[in-house]
Formats: C-alpha cells, structure tokens, sequence
C-alpha cells in the first residue's frame, strides 16, 4: 500500500498514478465546456449531480410548502403550545409566516447538524469504498426515503401543538441530510479520476455554475412546480402529485451515476481506524501548501458569502422598490454572476496564472463591498455589484477547487473533501450570528468595509504583482 509521502512525491513530481484519466488517443483535444462535456463518464456524473442537486433544493421547498399546508393555522391561538416555544426564542408569533418560518427552521436545523459534524467521517467512507458505488447508494436511498413523505401528512397524535408527521418529517430530514454528506466528498473525488487535469479548471466551472444554476431554479420554481404536479395529478383523478418530484429527480441522479465506468485503486484489507484515518486527511492539508491556502480561500470566502445572507436584507431595506422581504432577488443576482463567472473561467481560465485569478477575484470582491455602501439605496447600482461580487466569488471558489483535487493524493482525497464540506459549513454557519450583531451594533456601511478590509488583505498575501 502506497503512503502518504509516496503519493505526496508523485503529486510534486506530476506523475500521479490515477489511471482512468482518458490518455492518447481518447484524450480530449481542446478546451472549456465542450471539451469536458464530451467526456463519457464526467457527462453521467454531472447529470447526477444535476438532478441530485434540484433534489436537494425541492426537498427544502417540498417541505415549507407541507408545514404551510399541515400544520399552520391561520389563527395564532390554534398553536398556543408552539407560541410559548416561539417566545421562550424570543421569535415572533403573530403572523402566518412567522409562524411557518418558525417550523421551517426546524427543518433547516435537522438539515445542518449532518452537514456541520459528519463530513469528514463520509470522507473517510468515501476514500474506502468505491466511490460510484457510494454515489448511487446516497441518491437511492434517498429517493425511498422521501417515498414515505406522504404518509406523515396523515392525521394523527400532537406533540407541543403540532402533528407527529412533522416530527417524523424532522428526522427524516436529519437522515437525508446524512446521506447528503456521503454523496458530496464522494463526487468531488470522482472528477479528478474522470477528467484529465487540463481539463478539471473547465469541469469545476461547470459544476460550481451548475450548482447556482440549480439553487436558483430549485429555489424560485420549486414551489409552482410542486403545485402544478399536484394540479396535474388532480386533474387525472389522482392524488399527491407533489410527491413524485423528489423520487423522480433522486433515482435519475443513481442511474445517470450507476452507469459509469470508473477504475479506482484497490483497497487494502487492512483493518480501519477511524481517528487515523483522519488525521491522514489533516496531515495532507498540513504538509502541502497548496492545499492548505485552497482550503483557507474556500473557507474565507464562504464566510464571507454567509455574512452576506444577513447583509442582503439591510440592503434591500435601504432600497424602495425592494424593501426587506425582496432580499431574495440581490442572493439571487449574485447566484448569476457565479454562475457567468463560472462559465467565463471554463472557457479562458485556462490560460491565467491561479493566484492572479484569485487575487483578481478577492479584488473585484473588496471593490464590489465598498461600492455597495457608497450606492446604498440605489436598486441599478446595487444589482451590478452583486453580479460583479458573484463574478469575483467565482474567481476564487473555482481554482480553489481544482487545486484541491490536483494536489491532493488520490487516496486521500474523500478525507479531504469531506473536512472541506465540514469546514465550510461552519463557515456558512458562524457569520449568521455575528454580521447581524454587528450591523446592529455600528450599522450597515462600517460591517461592508470590515468586510472589504479582510477581502483586500487576502488579495494581497497572494502577492499578485509577483509572476509564478
């Protein structure tokens, strides 16, 4: 069995032993979106990352809209139990969506706590078995578990006010979320072994703008999509037509998956040790630099993005055709932007220095955040510089990404991603809580330039005025 230094000298020296790298005469010729598009099995898998991904957001969608339809009267006094809950939270209870909010984030937490904790213990799963196999297995066990979500709408005992269907419905967010976690370091580890490196800056691009491609649509068509299946079915004389989406959009991901071909290096039968496992994981990012400043920039710039959640709202308050429920529209902007941004990288990335890609994307980003307070309150100006701030998000994300996946060993790679799903979704997490404490505290505008400030910092230790 290879080791971590023998791997580590043949990622240095450019002769890593993966070898189902189409090579020769079946290589590849060209560059950008097409030429990584007519690769076979990075095709299948980026169709199931396509369904698998709209999954996810339907998923999130499906259930709002089922906690709006099941368990939210009209009248508060209808709840009195969960109206305690909400002030022992000090959330508000009076209206309709306060009250639905209130369920939802119920869901939202259940969808979390898997992401935050178990990443790297699926990372480590993802490095010992075969990886399709694990891809298929996360996508189909997860359409039979949504199967059973139409039962828990069905009448039955309460629970602090509340049917027990939603509490079922909890933990069966929990579990697909489990599953979730499985799917991604597995994924992320299977790209390097299907597209040859001077493709994998295209391939990441087309994969982070497909993952905005799918947020948005997931997000802004979920909901008239889940009624027009149920409309639909209705009119055939057939009930829950809602429910086929999630089933439909998770088993096609596990067949899309199921048919690739993908040759992986033979395990050793040896016996596992979990801890140890990750601390080999722990020691690639300690040992390479590379990987390690790709890791910082990924977490800074998620952090960076949450924060932005919260921001968007004051934002959008500040603006009068939006006002602060319309917050959706400037995440929604920025999405755009990621996604051109994306595309733009898969088709020229290729032919610019990383770090100057970097330190040009953290540039855009520190101008952008200065910019949108000077605006303020300007709904054209505010809507350009979320689209440009998207852009630049996208400039560092991707060649963050495809660093990774060169320069880690491939042994060790479902480890290292599966840290990576760990770190960020603390990262996602953390801000939340503090960029709103401080925009409280000292307002809008200096919270924009703190932000600017650490971006523009970032830009400069990558010392982009040096060629490499």
């Amino acid at each position: 069995m290879r080791d971590y230094e023998d791997d580590r000298k043949d990622i240095l020296s450019g002769s890593s032993p993966s070898s189902t790298i189409p090579e020769g005469p079946h290589a590849q010729k060209g560059t950008g979106i097409q030429a990584v598009i007519r690769l076979d099995g990075f095709r299948k898998l980026w169709i199931g990352q396509i369904f698998s991904q709209l999954a996810d957001k339907f998923y999130i969608v499906l259930m709002v809209y089922l906690i709006a339809q099941y368990w939210v009267s009209n009248a508060p006094q209808d709840n009195q139990a969960l109206a305690e809950v909400a002030a022992a939270i000090r959330m508000d209870f009076e209206t309709r969506a306060q009250r639905i909010t209130l369920l939802a984030t119920g869901i939202y937490v259940a969808n979390t706590i898997p992401a935050m904790v178990l990443g790297t213990i699926a990372g480590v799963g993802a490095d010992l078995w075969p990886k399709r196999r694990v891809m298929v297995a996360s996508n189909g066990l997860r359409a039979l578990l949504v199967l059973f979500v139409p039962i828990c709408i069905s009448p039955g005992p309460t629970w602090i006010g509340i049917g027990w269907g939603y509490w079922v419905l909890l933990i069966m967010t929990f579990l697909e979320s489990v599953l979730t976690q499985f799917f991604a370091p597995a994924e992320q580890a299977a790209i390097p072994l299907l597209v040859p490196k001077e493709h994998l800056l295209a391939a990441n691009s087309l994969y982070q703008a497909t993952c905005m491609g799918a947020t948005i649509v997931g997000f802004a068509l979920g909901d008239p999509i889940l009624r027009l299946l149920k409309h639909f079915s209705q009119n055939l004389g057939i009930n829950g037509g809602e429910f086929i989406l999630l089933p439909f959009c998770y088993a096609t991901a596990a067949i899309s998956i199921s048919t690739i071909h993908l040759i992986e290096k033979p395990r050793s039968n040896a016996k596992i040790n979990l801890f140890q496992e990750i601390r080999d994981g722990l020691q690639v990012i300690r040992e390479t630099p590379t990987v390690r400043s790709a890791m910082l920039h990924l977490v800074f710039l998620y952090s960076l993005l949450a924060a932005l959640y919260v921001l968007a709202i004051s934002l959008a308050s500040s603006i009068k055709e939006l006002g602060p429920t319309q917050f959706g529209t400037l995440l929604a902007i920025s999405g755009i932007g990621m996604a051109l941004g994306a595309l733009v990288i898969a088709q020229i990335g290729h032919g610019f220095n990383r770090k100057s890609l970097t330190a040009t994307g953290l540039g855009v980003i520190t101008w952008c955040l200065v910019l949108l307070g000077q605006f303020m309150g300007s709904l054209g100006f505010t809507l350009i510089l979320c689209g440009m701030l998207g852009m630049g998000a996208a400039l560092v994300a991707i060649p963050a990404q495809t660093t990774l996946q060169e320069d880690t060993p491939e042994s060790k790679r479902g480890k290292v991603f599966g840290l990576q799903n760990n770190l960020i979704n603390i990262a996602l997490s953390l801000p939340l809580v503090l960029a709103g404490a401080l925009v409280s505290r000292y307002g809008l505008v200096p919270v924009l330039w703190i932000l600017a400030s650490f971006a523009l910092i970032a830009a400069l230790l990558e010392r982009p005025w040096q060629r490499c």
